[in-house]
């Protein structure tokens, strides 16, 4: 959504609302006030406002408030510890106090009205007296259990409005005093009446006389519905919540040269702390002293534990698995990734895909459509001469089966059940928009530098003369290169401690020839470190075994790197930027989704065509000048193509907002992750894979939901208005459907990233 530089944003959490319908209100009362654009979502309880200046957070709330609906800023989501009053995860306790407030009425209800409808269908129970024992029963459950939606209908019906409690409200409170009519001034009372009632779907004859049965049962069944409705919502942002809870809750603080425990809340930017293996990192950082192995499966998904060493990033809530470390805090507080991923999550959840929005405004106009209808039942009924009883049943039937509350459940559910798994996967999805691009994608442009390779030179291959081992070569060239900063020396150094698995040894007289290499002593020997040319200056020349190898690997796009000590040539070295092992299983995967890949890269045509070899890729765009990425991208779609861009760098952003879908690599900067639809927090190109996958069902999971909740009110209404469904079994109906879209949505909980 983009809006003038002078808009702000604010996030309001929304007390009150018990379906869409409420939620559909707010958001129209809200958009009619100047310079305000706003979505609130039913299943978060969560209101986004985009405001201008002129208009306050206050005036705001004030008319969500004047609308009969409770509003506040949310508290900040951080990973402190809960403050006295607030539950674990930064939510207020009252949530959980409305909970128990909701299962207290259920239960009520369901204990009371059981054998309401017990005796109403079974004969051989109606005593003589069992009429005025259901009124006893029945009671309760309308006046106490029912509360809630005799309460916001008449909230409502102050403020001008309907919504689905007014249709439950009217439709037992209609049951409930025709029943008490029936009792105290008709002949229901009298010693010895029997109900013949029947629980199947068939035109009633108009017969019974009292209604307490639908009364009692519309009102345990809508109530036991709101109720596993209510808990499965929280199950359903139980990833949020666990994400937020995996920070640590108390750091030590190296001040003074004291170690001082504190609380993480208030650790501030450029304060040292001390990591203890098996504790938790409490912020984002960098590593000044000590060196260990990192797991951040919690975040990232990625079971393989990272090294660290001084000057590597580590990041809060990821867990010290090896040795003592001391880290300098970069980002506290909201500014952490941690904080950053669950932002990405709720502000996910908190969207609204294009169905859902049709969905909103059927929800909106739908209830007064249904009154008029539950009237209209009413009159043809009277008007054919069915009598008041039958012509009741039918407009209370009608008033209770038609709560489109699965209408307003059927997005928000099953966005916050797939966003949630795909943070526990380590895969944000930014918004609903971002599902409708991943079915539609049919092109995926990888950019090749920190997406396809791992982003750093690695060394690759050591080539020798006869009489000289690698190992040799590996300590002595690494002992000269370990002392250069260059990005190649480093890469030939570390490749050398790797593959001797020993210290290297540290030279003498070092000297670096500037575009060259370097040269110095080493154990005694004279060893230059660089070009041909820097041994030709030597009167060194290369062995032809030695050339072919330096040919080869400089036709596959690698840099060549030889090595001389004592006046003849040694070895040739491979250094390039290695292709990262799950590249070419993510490519077979992709390709599995039906996306053509394509390599998009600065560098020459001889690297991008060999990287791509060697990981499956058939098409590849080299040479490109970091701006025209983005002229790349929309080339491919005035072809007709819809676009889906990987990339981890700066120089990757535009391109990333410019795709129909962006995929930001989280090992990459801010601005890549910022621009992307999709952010995959661990550097492994299979989640592109995977988040598609998940995106894409999440997105058949909405259809399906919404198709569910349409069809059954369309095709309930009618046999409603037809006599065909008592008002209990519609009630029954009406909570099933709402319980089976938020059912239907939790499996997305069992979605896996493919093994």
């Amino acid at each position: 959504m983009a809006h003038a530089a002078t808009h702000q944003e604010v996030e309001l959490a929304i007390g009150g609302m018990t379906c869409a319908s409420c939620a559909a209100r707010i958001e129209k009362k809200l958009n009619r006030m100047e310079g305000v654009e706003a979505t609130v979502n039913y299943a978060t309880e969560k209101a986004k406002v985009s405001f201008a200046e002129g208009v306050s957070v206050q005036d705001l709330i004030g008319t969500v408030e004047k609308t009969g609906y409770s509003a506040a800023p949310p508290k900040p989501r951080t990973p402190a510890p809960a403050a006295p009053g607030e539950a674990a995860d930064g939510e207020p306790e009252e949530d959980d106090h409305e909970l128990r407030t909701l299962r207290e009425r259920m239960i009520t209800a369901v204990v009371l009205s059981v054998p309401v409808i017990a005796m109403a269908m079974i004969p051989a129970l109606q005593f003589q007296y069992w009429q005025w024992l259901s009124l006893t029963l029945a009671a309760p459950v309308v006046v106490y259990a029912g509360w809630p939606f005799h309460k916001a209908a008449w909230t409502n019906l102050k403020h001008g409005a309907a919504t689905m409690d007014t249709l439950v409200s009217v439709g037992t409170s209609a049951a409930f005093a025709w029943s008490l009519y029936a009792l105290f001034w008709g002949h229901a009372g009298m010693p010895g009446m029997t109900h013949p009632f029947e629980l199947t779907i068939s035109r009633s004859d108009g017969a019974s006389n009292i209604y307490l049965e639908a009364a009692a049962g519309v009102t345990a069944f809508i109530l036991a519905g709101r109720y596993f409705e209510a808990r499965s919502k929280r199950k359903a942002g139980a990833a949020l919540r666990a994400l937020m809870e995996l920070g640590a809750k108390e750091v030590t603080v190296l001040r003074d040269g004291q170690e001082v425990r504190i609380p993480t809340a208030e650790l501030k930017v450029g304060d040292h702390f001390l990591v203890r293996p098996g504790e938790k990192i409490a912020t984002d950082g960098v590593v000044v002293e000590g060196s260990s192995a990192v797991d951040a499966s919690m975040l990232t998904g990625e079971s393989v534990p990272v090294e660290v060493a001084p000057g590597d990033a580590v990041t809060g809530a990821t867990l010290n698995a090896g040795g003592r470390l001391v880290v300098e805090a970069t980002r506290v507080g909201a500014d952490t990734q941690l904080s950053r991923m669950a932002k990405l999550v709720e502000d996910a959840q908190n969207g609204k895909a294009a169905a859902q929005r049709l969905a909103d405004k059927i929800s909106g106009i739908f209830v007064p459509i249904v009154i008029l209808l539950a009237l209209g039942t009413l009159g043809v009924w009277l008007a054919t001469g069915e009598g008041w009883a039958a012509a009741f049943t039918a407009a209370v039937a009608v008033l209770i089966i038609a709560c489109p509350c699965a209408l307003g459940l059927a997005t928000p559910t099953a966005l916050m059940v797939g966003t949630g798994r795909g943070a526990q996967l380590g895969i944000l999805i930014k918004g609903p928009e971002v599902l409708e691009s991943t079915r539609r994608v049919d092109t995926v442009v990888l950019d090749k530098t920190g997406t396809v390779t791992t982003g750093k030179m690695t060394l690759l291959g050591v080539h020798t003369v006869t009489g000289t081992t690698e190992n040799e070569v590996l300590r002595i060239a690494g002992a000269l290169e370990n002392a250069s900063e260059h990005p190649i020396a480093q890469a030939v150094a570390a490749g050398a401690r790797e593959r001797t698995g020993s210290a290297l040894p540290t030279p003498e007289d070092f000297a670096n020839v500037p575009g060259l290499g370097v040269q110095g002593i080493v154990e005694g020997h004279a060893v230059l470190v660089g070009r041909e040319k820097l041994l030709a200056e030597w009167e060194i020349h290369l062995p032809e075994s030695l050339l072919t190898a330096k040919r080869e690997a400089e036709a596959g796009g690698r840099t060549a790197i030889a090595v001389a000590w004592d006046g003849e040539a040694r070895a040739v070295l491979e250094v390039a930027d290695a292709v990262k092992d799950t590249s070419a299983e993510a490519i077979k995967r992709l390709r599995a989704l039906g996306l053509t890949p394509i390599l998009l890269t600065g560098d020459n045509k001889a690297v991008a065509e060999a990287v791509a070899a060697e990981v499956g890729i058939d098409e590849v765009i080299a040479e490109v000048m970091p701006e025209d990425k983005v002229d790349v991208v929309k080339r491919l779609q005035d072809e007709g193509r819809s676009v889906a861009m990987v990339g981890d760098g700066v120089n990757d952003a535009a391109a990333l907002a410019q795709a129909d879908l962006g995929l930001a690599m989280g090992t990459g900067t801010d601005a890549a992750i910022e621009a992307g639809d999709l952010t995959l927090v661990r550097g492994d190109l299979r989640a592109a894979a995977d988040a598609i996958r998940l995106a894409r069902r999440t997105l058949g999971t909405i259809k399906g939901n919404l198709f569910w909740a349409f069809a059954y009110n369309v095709a309930a209404l009618p046999l409603a208005a037809l006599g065909l469904l008592s008002p209990m079994i519609a009630g029954a109906a009406m909570a099933f459907s709402s319980v089976f879209v938020v059912g239907n949505s939790l499996r997305l909980r069992r979605f896996k990233a493919a093994a």
